[in-house]
Protein backbone atom coordinates (compact mmCIF):
# COMPACT_ATOMS: atom_id res chain seq x y z
CA UNK A 1 0.00 0.00 0.00
CA UNK A 2 1.12 3.20 -1.17
CA UNK A 3 2.09 5.51 1.95
CA UNK A 4 0.28 8.94 2.22
CA UNK A 5 2.32 12.01 1.76
CA UNK A 6 2.45 14.63 4.36
CA UNK A 7 1.80 18.38 4.17
CA UNK A 8 2.36 21.10 5.42
CA UNK A 9 -0.02 20.75 7.98
CA UNK A 10 1.24 17.51 9.08
CA UNK A 11 4.83 19.68 9.79
CA UNK A 12 2.33 21.94 11.65
CA UNK A 13 1.11 19.12 14.09
CA UNK A 14 4.35 17.62 14.56
CA UNK A 15 5.11 21.23 15.62
CA UNK A 16 2.40 21.16 18.32
CA UNK A 17 3.84 17.67 19.71
CA UNK A 18 6.96 18.44 19.79
CA UNK A 19 6.44 21.83 21.74
CA UNK A 20 9.03 21.71 25.20
CA UNK A 21 10.52 18.75 23.89
CA UNK A 22 12.66 19.39 20.74
CA UNK A 23 14.90 22.22 21.22
CA UNK A 24 14.99 25.71 19.28
CA UNK A 25 17.69 25.59 17.59
CA UNK A 26 18.97 28.98 16.83
CA UNK A 27 19.38 30.23 13.45
CA UNK A 28 22.63 31.78 13.16
CA UNK A 29 24.87 34.31 10.81
CA UNK A 30 28.37 34.79 10.69
CA UNK A 31 30.45 37.66 8.77
CA UNK A 32 33.28 35.15 8.05
CA UNK A 33 31.24 32.35 6.00
CA UNK A 34 29.45 35.47 4.50
CA UNK A 35 32.87 36.73 3.36
CA UNK A 36 33.76 33.58 2.26
CA UNK A 37 30.78 32.32 -0.09
CA UNK A 38 29.58 36.04 -1.18
CA UNK A 39 26.30 35.14 0.10
CA UNK A 40 24.17 36.20 3.22
CA UNK A 41 24.38 33.08 4.68
CA UNK A 42 22.01 31.74 7.70
CA UNK A 43 22.95 28.62 9.60
CA UNK A 44 20.26 26.02 11.30
CA UNK A 45 22.48 24.83 14.35
CA UNK A 46 20.72 21.22 14.42
CA UNK A 47 23.65 19.71 16.26
CA UNK A 48 22.72 21.68 19.32
CA UNK A 49 19.57 19.89 19.20
CA UNK A 50 18.44 17.01 21.85
CA UNK A 51 20.47 13.89 20.98
CA UNK A 52 22.80 15.78 19.11
CA UNK A 53 21.00 16.01 15.47
CA UNK A 54 17.84 16.27 13.89
CA UNK A 55 16.46 13.33 14.31
CA UNK A 56 14.87 13.46 18.08
CA UNK A 57 12.20 15.45 15.85
CA UNK A 58 11.13 12.87 13.43
CA UNK A 59 11.30 9.74 15.81
CA UNK A 60 9.38 11.79 18.84
CA UNK A 61 6.53 12.43 16.19
CA UNK A 62 7.03 8.83 14.87
CA UNK A 63 6.18 7.57 17.87
CA UNK A 64 3.86 10.18 18.87
CA UNK A 65 1.26 8.70 15.67
CA UNK A 66 1.88 4.93 17.28
CA UNK A 67 -1.33 3.73 18.73
CA UNK A 68 -0.55 3.51 22.46
CA UNK A 69 -1.50 -0.42 22.83
CA UNK A 70 1.16 -0.77 19.98
CA UNK A 71 3.92 1.09 20.77
CA UNK A 72 3.64 -0.56 24.02
CA UNK A 73 5.27 -3.74 22.48
CA UNK A 74 8.50 -2.07 21.52
CA UNK A 75 10.27 -0.32 18.70
CA UNK A 76 12.65 -0.79 16.52
CA UNK A 77 14.75 0.99 13.88
CA UNK A 78 17.91 0.59 11.84
CA UNK A 79 20.61 3.32 12.23
CA UNK A 80 24.31 4.16 12.33
CA UNK A 81 23.82 6.12 15.08
CA UNK A 82 21.74 9.67 14.78
CA UNK A 83 18.23 8.40 14.25
CA UNK A 84 19.18 5.54 17.08
CA UNK A 85 19.55 8.28 19.48
CA UNK A 86 16.46 10.12 18.52
CA UNK A 87 14.05 6.60 18.56
CA UNK A 88 16.03 5.84 21.80
CA UNK A 89 15.29 9.27 23.80
CA UNK A 90 11.57 9.83 22.64
CA UNK A 91 11.10 5.85 23.35
CA UNK A 92 12.57 6.47 26.64
CA UNK A 93 10.35 9.64 27.31
CA UNK A 94 7.08 7.07 26.52
CA UNK A 95 8.30 4.47 28.80
CA UNK A 96 8.45 1.75 26.10
CA UNK A 97 11.51 -0.69 25.05
CA UNK A 98 13.75 0.58 21.93
CA UNK A 99 15.99 -2.21 19.66
CA UNK A 100 18.35 -0.21 17.39
CA UNK A 101 19.91 -2.09 15.00
CA UNK A 102 23.65 -0.45 14.46
CA UNK A 103 26.39 -1.30 12.49
CA UNK A 104 29.41 -2.71 14.13
CA UNK A 105 31.52 0.13 12.97
CA UNK A 106 29.33 3.01 14.19
CA UNK A 107 31.05 6.09 16.06
CA UNK A 108 31.62 5.13 19.54
CA UNK A 109 30.00 8.00 20.82
CA UNK A 110 26.43 7.26 18.76
CA UNK A 111 26.61 3.89 20.32
CA UNK A 112 27.35 5.27 23.86
CA UNK A 113 24.65 7.73 23.60
CA UNK A 114 21.88 5.35 22.36
CA UNK A 115 22.78 2.83 25.14
CA UNK A 116 22.49 5.96 27.60
CA UNK A 117 19.01 6.33 26.77
CA UNK A 118 17.87 2.64 27.50
CA UNK A 119 18.31 1.25 23.95
CA UNK A 120 18.99 -2.25 23.16
CA UNK A 121 21.62 -2.26 20.44
CA UNK A 122 21.58 -5.10 17.56
CA UNK A 123 25.09 -4.69 16.13
CA UNK A 124 25.15 -5.42 12.10
CA UNK A 125 28.34 -5.86 9.45
CA UNK A 126 27.64 -2.77 7.32
CA UNK A 127 29.24 -3.64 4.30
CA UNK A 128 28.42 -7.44 4.14
CA UNK A 129 24.50 -7.64 5.69
CA UNK A 130 20.98 -6.31 5.12
CA UNK A 131 20.27 -3.77 7.90
CA UNK A 132 16.50 -3.86 7.23
CA UNK A 133 16.75 -7.89 7.12
CA UNK A 134 18.49 -7.75 10.61
CA UNK A 135 15.50 -5.87 11.89
CA UNK A 136 13.13 -8.01 10.16
CA UNK A 137 14.43 -11.03 12.13
CA UNK A 138 14.87 -9.05 15.90
CA UNK A 139 10.78 -8.36 15.31
CA UNK A 140 9.95 -11.51 14.18
CA UNK A 141 11.81 -13.09 16.94
CA UNK A 142 10.68 -10.00 20.22
CA UNK A 143 8.30 -8.26 18.26
CA UNK A 144 8.00 -4.36 18.22
CA UNK A 145 7.56 -2.06 15.28
CA UNK A 146 9.66 -0.25 12.99
CA UNK A 147 10.32 3.27 13.12
CA UNK A 148 11.98 4.12 9.62
CA UNK A 149 14.66 6.52 9.93
CA UNK A 150 13.59 8.48 6.76
CA UNK A 151 10.85 6.45 4.88
CA UNK A 152 8.00 7.46 7.01
CA UNK A 153 5.55 10.49 6.77
CA UNK A 154 5.56 11.05 10.08
CA UNK A 155 9.25 11.24 10.30
CA UNK A 156 9.89 13.47 7.45
CA UNK A 157 6.65 15.70 9.08
CA UNK A 158 9.25 15.63 12.10
CA UNK A 159 12.03 16.53 10.21
CA UNK A 160 10.04 19.26 8.41
CA UNK A 161 9.79 21.21 12.33
CA UNK A 162 13.23 22.68 10.92
CA UNK A 163 11.67 24.39 8.12
CA UNK A 164 9.10 26.03 9.78
CA UNK A 165 11.56 27.50 12.21
CA UNK A 166 14.05 28.73 9.69
CA UNK A 167 11.26 30.18 7.81
CA UNK A 168 9.86 31.78 11.44
CA UNK A 169 13.54 33.54 11.57
CA UNK A 170 14.10 34.55 8.28
CA UNK A 171 10.61 36.36 8.30
CA UNK A 172 11.85 37.81 11.85
CA UNK A 173 15.34 38.97 10.05
CA UNK A 174 12.94 40.37 7.04
CA UNK A 175 14.78 37.98 4.63
CA UNK A 176 13.47 35.68 1.42
CA UNK A 177 15.60 32.91 1.45
CA UNK A 178 17.08 32.06 -2.27
CA UNK A 179 17.80 28.56 -1.46
CA UNK A 180 18.49 25.83 1.50
CA UNK A 181 21.01 23.04 1.80
CA UNK A 182 20.45 20.16 3.67
CA UNK A 183 22.61 17.13 3.94
CA UNK A 184 20.88 14.24 2.42
CA UNK A 185 21.26 10.49 3.26
CA UNK A 186 17.51 9.35 2.87
CA UNK A 187 15.93 12.38 2.13
CA UNK A 188 13.62 12.66 5.10
CA UNK A 189 15.18 15.88 6.15
CA UNK A 190 15.38 17.42 2.17
CA UNK A 191 11.95 16.72 2.17
CA UNK A 192 10.14 17.82 5.08
CA UNK A 193 12.45 21.32 5.02
CA UNK A 194 12.13 21.73 1.78
CA UNK A 195 7.96 21.55 2.57
CA UNK A 196 7.57 23.99 4.82
CA UNK A 197 9.98 26.22 3.20
CA UNK A 198 7.90 26.31 -0.43
CA UNK A 199 5.11 26.81 1.67
CA UNK A 200 6.05 30.46 3.00
CA UNK A 201 8.66 31.20 0.33
CA UNK A 202 7.63 29.32 -2.79
CA UNK A 203 10.83 30.28 -5.35
CA UNK A 204 12.81 28.38 -2.71
CA UNK A 205 15.01 25.77 -4.47
CA UNK A 206 16.30 22.92 -2.16
CA UNK A 207 19.84 21.82 -2.21
CA UNK A 208 20.25 18.12 -1.55
CA UNK A 209 24.34 17.70 -0.09
CA UNK A 210 25.89 13.60 -0.38
CA UNK A 211 29.47 12.25 0.33
CA UNK A 212 30.91 11.23 -3.10
CA UNK A 213 30.83 8.18 -3.72
CA UNK A 214 27.12 8.11 -2.01
CA UNK A 215 25.19 10.36 -4.47
CA UNK A 216 22.34 8.01 -5.08
CA UNK A 217 19.83 11.19 -4.58
CA UNK A 218 21.90 13.45 -7.40
CA UNK A 219 21.59 10.34 -9.57
CA UNK A 220 17.97 9.51 -9.05
CA UNK A 221 16.82 12.98 -9.51
CA UNK A 222 18.34 13.05 -12.70
CA UNK A 223 16.92 9.90 -14.26
CA UNK A 224 13.21 10.18 -12.00
CA UNK A 225 13.69 7.34 -10.60
CA UNK A 226 15.39 5.70 -7.49
CA UNK A 227 18.95 3.92 -8.07
CA UNK A 228 20.47 2.39 -5.16
CA UNK A 229 24.37 3.20 -3.87
CA UNK A 230 26.76 -0.12 -4.95
CA UNK A 231 28.31 0.03 -1.46
CA UNK A 232 26.89 0.76 1.94
CA UNK A 233 30.11 1.49 2.97
CA UNK A 234 33.74 3.39 2.38
CA UNK A 235 32.56 7.02 3.77
CA UNK A 236 33.70 9.44 6.53
CA UNK A 237 30.29 10.52 6.78
CA UNK A 238 29.11 8.02 8.39
CA UNK A 239 25.35 9.00 9.21
CA UNK A 240 25.00 9.71 5.13
CA UNK A 241 25.48 6.35 3.57
CA UNK A 242 21.57 5.00 2.86
CA UNK A 243 21.69 2.86 -0.30
CA UNK A 244 18.61 4.64 -2.23
CA UNK A 245 16.32 7.53 -1.85
CA UNK A 246 13.36 6.62 0.48
CA UNK A 247 10.01 6.77 -1.81
CA UNK A 248 8.22 9.36 0.30
CA UNK A 249 10.78 12.04 0.42
CA UNK A 250 11.51 11.14 -3.59
CA UNK A 251 8.39 12.01 -4.41
CA UNK A 252 8.05 15.24 -2.47
CA UNK A 253 11.59 16.24 -3.83
CA UNK A 254 10.84 15.49 -7.02
CA UNK A 255 7.44 17.83 -6.96
CA UNK A 256 9.80 20.52 -5.85
CA UNK A 257 12.70 22.69 -7.14
CA UNK A 258 15.09 19.96 -5.95
CA UNK A 259 18.75 19.20 -7.17
CA UNK A 260 21.43 17.69 -5.37
CA UNK A 261 25.34 18.23 -5.16
CA UNK A 262 27.79 15.63 -3.52
CA UNK A 263 31.33 16.70 -1.63
CA UNK A 264 34.77 14.68 -0.84
CA UNK A 265 35.63 13.46 2.76
CA UNK A 266 38.40 15.87 2.76
CA UNK A 267 35.87 18.71 2.17
CA UNK A 268 33.85 17.64 4.69
CA UNK A 269 36.15 17.35 7.31
CA UNK A 270 37.39 21.03 6.29
CA UNK A 271 34.15 21.75 7.22
CA UNK A 272 34.00 20.15 10.52
CA UNK A 273 37.22 22.34 10.87
CA UNK A 274 35.51 25.74 9.91
CA UNK A 275 32.63 25.08 12.10
CA UNK A 276 34.86 24.37 14.98
CA UNK A 277 36.80 27.57 14.65
CA UNK A 278 34.80 30.31 13.04
CA UNK A 279 31.32 29.04 14.06
CA UNK A 280 32.52 28.10 17.47
CA UNK A 281 30.23 24.80 17.05
CA UNK A 282 31.10 20.67 16.61
CA UNK A 283 30.01 19.01 13.72
CA UNK A 284 30.24 15.82 12.80
CA UNK A 285 31.62 15.24 8.96
CA UNK A 286 27.91 14.51 7.89
CA UNK A 287 26.66 17.12 9.64
CA UNK A 288 28.90 19.67 7.87
CA UNK A 289 28.30 18.05 4.50
CA UNK A 290 25.75 21.29 3.24
CA UNK A 291 28.66 23.54 4.67
CA UNK A 292 30.99 21.98 3.08
CA UNK A 293 29.53 22.58 -0.47
CA UNK A 294 29.44 26.30 0.12
CA UNK A 295 33.16 26.07 1.42
CA UNK A 296 34.09 24.07 -1.23
CA UNK A 297 32.29 26.04 -4.48
CA UNK A 298 30.22 22.91 -5.21
CA UNK A 299 27.73 25.59 -4.77
CA UNK A 300 28.40 29.32 -6.38
CA UNK A 301 25.83 31.04 -3.95
CA UNK A 302 27.78 34.25 -4.61
CA UNK A 303 24.82 37.18 -3.73
CA UNK A 304 22.48 34.76 -2.56
CA UNK A 305 20.51 34.55 0.75
CA UNK A 306 21.25 30.94 1.83
CA UNK A 307 19.76 29.17 5.06
CA UNK A 308 21.75 26.26 5.79
CA UNK A 309 21.20 23.01 8.18
CA UNK A 310 24.20 21.66 10.20
CA UNK A 311 22.57 18.67 10.92
CA UNK A 312 24.40 16.82 13.51
CA UNK A 313 27.59 16.89 16.23
CA UNK A 314 27.80 13.40 17.03
CA UNK A 315 31.61 13.24 16.56
CA UNK A 316 34.30 10.50 18.03
CA UNK A 317 37.17 12.87 20.10
CA UNK A 318 39.49 11.01 17.72
CA UNK A 319 38.27 12.12 14.39
CA UNK A 320 37.69 16.00 15.76
CA UNK A 321 41.33 16.00 16.35
CA UNK A 322 41.68 14.08 13.07
CA UNK A 323 39.78 17.33 11.40
CA UNK A 324 41.20 20.14 13.41
CA UNK A 325 44.80 18.70 11.96
CA UNK A 326 43.60 18.73 8.17
CA UNK A 327 41.95 15.47 7.76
Amino acid sequence: MTQPLPGIADIHAAAARLAGLALRTPLLANPQLDAATGARVLIKAECLQRTGSFKFRGAYNALANIAPDTRMRGVVAVSSGNHAQGVAEAARLFGVAATIVMPADAPASKLARTKRSGATIVAYDRATEDREAVAARVMAEHGGVLVHPYNDPNVIAGQGTVGLEIVADAQAMGVVPDLVVVPCSGGGLGAGIGLAMRAAFPDCETVLVEPEGFDDYARSLREGRIVANATQAGSICDALMAVSPGTIGFALNCAGKTRAVAVSDAEALAAVAFAFHELKLVVEPGGAVALAALLSGRLDVAGKTVALVLSGGNIDAGLLQRALAGG
